[in-house]
């Protein structure tokens, strides 16, 4: 190839860059998107884990949700009260008061206290279990399985299987949710942190065929609900509900159950 051939090879290439590039910034300028500024200042307070705990898709969909007026300012379950009075800062508006939620798991069904009715050797994973024979081998039909599916959900490292049950790390917690939607057996919600009584189970089996399976189970004797004076228990399908707003943390109801299973 002759040089000349060489230099009007380059001098078109150049020109279609230049070309292209000119056009680029003209459409990015045209067709920009303007975002309100408090937006960027929430993204930046905002924790950017982009769990979606919040039941936004990430920080950012929080923050246009926030601006738009569509979510709370106190809506990030990770930064809690913190990043709420920052986010209030930058909308001008009072964060108010920011209840520190954790998860809890209502299973006390370890090992040494759970019947299982057979051995099961497959795939470990919780959701997988609606495909195996009784829903899996814990003999309590309403028990945590132990496979870790929250475990695996949990962006935080959170929660953890320990003697066959899920257990939460409080300080480690930050409600974001995601275990509680992974959860098959719904065993676990979130609760305020501050809360110290709490019933450890979810069956609602009749209580003769929960000792069957179960050491710790909830036998639905309303001691618990006699002896509460807050009123802030109810045995309801054969299985105790403590109200957070009521309970004053007394502890009478974990004295006087018979199975110990009020945490």
């Amino acid at each position: 190839m002759s040089l000349t051939g060489i230099i009007l090879a380059a001098a078109i290439v150049g020109g279609v860059g230049l070309f292209i590039g000119v056009f680029l910034g003209v459409s990015g300028k045209a067709f920009a998107v303007e975002v309100d500024e408090r937006e960027e200042a929430i993204i930046g307070v905002l924790p950017g884990n982009n769990c979606g705990g919040c039941g936004y898709a990430g920080c950012s969909g929080l923050a246009a949700a926030i601006v738009k007026g569509e979510a709370e300012i106190g809506a990030c379950p990770v930064g809690g009260a913190p990043v709420a009075t920052l986010i209030g800062e930058i909308m001008g508006q009072e964060a108010g008061e920011q209840a520190r939620m954790t998860a809890f798991v209502k299973c006390a069904g370890t090992c040494e206290k759970a019947n299982q009715d057979y051995k099961y050797y497959g795939v470990e994973d919780c959701t997988f279990m609606s495909f195996v024979q009784n829903g899996g081998p814990k003999s309590c039909n309403y028990g945590c399985l132990g496979y870790g599916s929250c475990v695996n959900a949990c962006p935080f490292d959170a929660i953890h299987i320990i003697d066959g049950i899920a257990v939460v790390d409080k300080e480690a917690c930050k409600a974001c949710g995601k275990c509680v939607a992974t959860c098959p057996k719904n065993l676990i919600e979130l609760v305020p942190y501050e809360q110290t009584h709490l019933v450890q189970c979810s069956s609602k089996d009749k209580g003769k065929q929960v000792m069957s399976v179960c050491k710790v189970g909830c036998i639905g004797c309303k001691m618990c609900e006699k002896v509460c004076p807050s009123e802030a228990i109810t045995v309801t399908d054969n299985l105790a509900h403590i109200n957070p707003e009521k309970c004053t943390n007394c502890g009478l109801c974990a004295e006087k159950c018979p199975k110990k299973i009020i945490l």
